[in-house]
């Protein structure tokens, strides 16, 4: 029997990513339509979740998370502090609250929402697809159940990893979270370089694309190191070896060493001005 097995979920913050996650989930037939209710406040996006996946939408954040077992939290961070103080005081232990926020610790979070059962993770955007890389860590106060749960859930987004140190996930989200936006620079870059020697611009697109989803799908198959795959291919003093001494002529590797490094002190800094501004104590009211 499956950990989600007659579980609902209730998603807070309905938005592109959350939308994804749902999509996933009855994808993945981990959930039925009916296991599932969503909030969000305008009714055209209530109606646009409603007819594309039959699921229960609702305007109120507490009453969707009323009676659920997981509670996605997918609101933007700087809505944290607020959604808190709303459905703190209606969660109860049991309940997992699973937080795909970027930036927010579970110090944060549990500080915000008053509840320790709390999963935070960090998936990307290839999730939409289904072909997603997720990094997660629990808190000690979640059950062996819960984290099941979230693993299953996290899992029907793409490839999932649970951490047992939280710094991992402020790593990963300057690996695999920002990820994507140095693939797509990459291929972008790529696709310039072919129409300036000539392509048509369409053409060029799908060479780069093809090329980039073969290469990774083969490394994948391999197993193999990637410096093993790229000495495959290349022959003394052939294209590959002109091509590669000019790269690293421009200094890509340490290029792309500073701009994981970069993505990852920004993590880290965000996190910490969530964390002051959560677990700080205001000052009494003056009587």
């Amino acid at each position: 029997m499956s950990s989600l097995t007659n579980r609902t979920i209730a998603t807070v913050g309905s938005g592109v990513m959350a939308e994804a996650m749902i999509a996933g989930f009855l994808r993945a037939n981990l959930v039925g339509p009916s296991q599932i209710v969503a909030s969000h406040p305008r009714a055209e996006r209530r109606a646009a979740l409603e007819a594309t996946h039959g699921i229960r939408v609702v305007a109120s954040n507490v009453e969707a998370i009323d009676g659920a077992d997981v509670i996605l939290l997918a609101v933007k961070p700087q809505m944290l502090a607020k959604v808190g103080r709303e459905i703190g005081p209606r969660l109860r232990t049991g309940q997992l609250v699973l937080s795909v926020l970027a930036g927010p610790t579970t110090k944060a979070l549990t500080a915000a929402l008053g509840h320790d059962q709390v999963v935070r993770a960090m998936p990307n955007t290839p999730a939409r697809i289904g072909n997603g890389m997720t990094v997660w860590f629990a808190t000690e106060a979640t059950t062996a159940g819960q984290r099941s749960q979230a693993k299953a859930l996290l899992g029907a987004l793409g490839a999932e990893l649970e951490v047992e140190d939280e710094k991992w996930v402020a790593m990963a989200t300057a690996v695999s979270g920002t990820g994507p936006a140095y693939v797509f620079l990459v291929m972008e870059a790529l696709i310039d370089a072919a129409v300036h020697i000539g392509f048509p611009r369409h053409i060029a697109h799908d060479l780069v694309i093809e090329t980039l989803e073969g290469s990774t799908r083969f490394a994948k198959q391999s197993g193999d190191h990637p410096a093993v795959l790229r000495n495959a291919v290349t022959s003394p003093a052939g294209t590959s070896a002109a091509a590669i001494h000019e790269l690293e002529s421009g200094r890509l590797r340490t290029v792309l060493s500073e701009a994981v490094w970069a993505a990852f002190r920004r993590t880290v800094e965000l996190g910490d001005q969530m964390d002051a501004q959560l677990t700080t104590p205001r000052p009494p009211a003056d009587e």
